[in-house]
């Protein structure tokens, strides 16, 4: 076989090994995927200062404020999460696990209950795209700022 007809069909080969080379040079510390924990960082040693009985002004100095709290009737609760995320070096994001530790109280503000849920506790809820047409008109910002003039 002629040198031409060899090199031609090894050409498209080399361009994408010498660009992977060159994207892998491009990426910090030389790893293609870096792993970081986004949230509240979950410590077994202050899971386990979190005792029933509690004041919720404890919970808060043991664990910091949480992310975010809900209030149903009478109790209350603390949420904390922590997201372990694995990001390549193009940009993509994978989350690998998901942990909330979730602190109850009752009406006095004392801990009845704690409990950490995983991913494997969560269900998907499929979203409704079907939008509700409403009896006026539906107009864009644009329409709305024309029509006035």
């Amino acid at each position: 076989m002629p040198l031409s007809i060899v090199t031609g069909r090894i050409a498209p080969f080399a361009a994408a090994a010498a660009l992977a080379l060159v994207l892998a040079g491009c990426t910090s510390g030389g790893a293609l995927i870096t792993k970081h924990t986004q949230g509240y960082e979950i410590s077994d040693s202050a899971l386990k200062q979190i005792r029933v009985g509690q004041s919720q002004d404890l919970v808060t100095l043991v664990l910091g404020s949480p992310q975010t709290t809900n209030t149903f009737g009478d109790q209350s609760a603390y949420y904390y999460i922590q997201t372990k995320v694995e990001e390549t070096a193009f940009g993509m994001t994978m989350i690998k696990s998901r942990t909330v530790l979730a602190v109850y109280f009752d009406k006095n503000k004392k801990v009845v209950d704690k409990a950490v849920y995983s991913l494997a506790d969560g269900k998907v809820v499929a979203m409704e795209t079907r939008r509700t047409s409403s009896f006026g008109e539906d107009r864009t910002f644009i329409d709305q700022i024309l029509q006035s003039f």
